[in-house]
């Protein structure tokens, strides 16, 4: 009798421990894993929200660089870590809908390694052209290039299964057009041969892209969303110039380790919705390119999902595999 006595005070302290640890959340830095390294879109969101956040709770959130392996790296350490509110992921397209269908071994699964905290935001993608070496100067002329010259017609990506990679790849099953993927490392040096003239075509993200079409230096031929954009407001849909129903992001969500206590995965995303409308923070990301976005960890999750199932069949139906 007296063990059993022991054992249910020993209970009783470790419930209410782990309840006043809730309460006083955060009592020390969180870090905030970015898959990517520094000076990029993702990077940028991450020290944007994060000092507002850092803000907010009254504890420093540190962001920490992990990139390589399309997300691979910093995805594996955050479904490694302690399952307490102190290492976040900021994860994307890729980390939480692509890899589980592109790679045939993946260290992490999406859905059962993680808690989605919320999603936070997204890229348009806009299908851009070289104009001095491409002439098309809509959608369907560009398709009517496509079919007097199929497969001589190379598009630029930032690699195998990133979002402007699996946004041709859909646009090609959707039009029947033969075009020729040229895989880079990373976003930059694609965009500088398709500045320079080495290659005509990519889908380019709208933070990139837009400053090179206002300059002239690109042709914009359609945007990949549901709806026009603010930043081009005469710029066609892909689906309005033709490919009905077309819609392809570039997304980010926010996450933690799926053993997280329901508690503070509540705290945060409060505290990320109320971070994100901030006027002041807002605009900045809007001035980026960024549509910052925020919903419930039920709406981020199944948004992974139908996700995931939308872009595992363009990537079935391409045959895209990595190693």
């Amino acid at each position: 009798m007296l063990q059993i006595v022991r054992a249910a005070i020993a209970a009783f302290a470790a419930l209410f421990a782990c309840a006043g640890d809730a309460q006083v959340y955060p009592a020390k830095p969180i870090r905030l894993i970015v898959p990517y390294p520094a000076g990029g879109g993702t990077d940028f969101f991450a020290r944007t929200v994060g000092a507002q956040l850092s803000s907010q709770l009254g504890q420093q959130i540190v962001v920490e660089n992990r990139p390589g392996a399309a997300t691979i790296i910093g995805a594996e350490a955050v479904a490694k870590s302690p399952a307490d509110g102190y290492t976040l992921l900021l994860g994307d397209t890729a980390t939480f809908a692509v890899n589980p269908t592109l790679y045939k071994k993946l260290p992490y699964d999406p859905l059962k390694d993680f808690a989605p905290v919320t999603l936070t935001g997204r890229f348009a993608l806009l299908l851009v052209t070289n104009p001095a070496k491409l002439k098309a100067a809509s959608v369907k002329e560009l398709l009517d290039e496509a079919k007097q010259s199929p497969g001589k017609i190379d598009y630029a990506s930032p690699g195998p299964g990133s979002p402007h990679h699996l946004a041709m790849e859909m646009f090609k099953q959707r039009t029947g057009a033969q075009f020729t993927h040229v895989p880079y490392k990373g976003a930059g040096p694609a965009i500088q041969d398709l500045l320079g003239g080495q290659i005509p075509l990519m889908f380019l993200d709208l933070a990139a892209g837009a400053p090179q079409v206002r300059a002239g230096k690109l042709k914009a031929l359609a945007v990949a969303s549901d709806r026009r954009i603010a930043a081009l407001p005469d710029l066609p849909t892909v689906s309005e110039a033709g490919v009905a129903g077309f819609e392809a992001w570039a997304w980010q969500a926010l996450a933690v380790p799926a053993a997280t206590p329901k508690e503070i995965v509540a705290r945060l995303n409060a505290e990320f919705r109320k971070a994100i409308a901030a006027p002041e923070i807002r605009q900045k990301l809007v001035d980026a390119g960024i549509d910052p976005l925020q919903s419930s960890p039920e709406e981020a999750s199944a948004y992974m999902k139908t996700e995931g199932a939308k872009w595992a069949k363009v990537i079935a139906e391409g045959r895209i595999t990595v190693e």
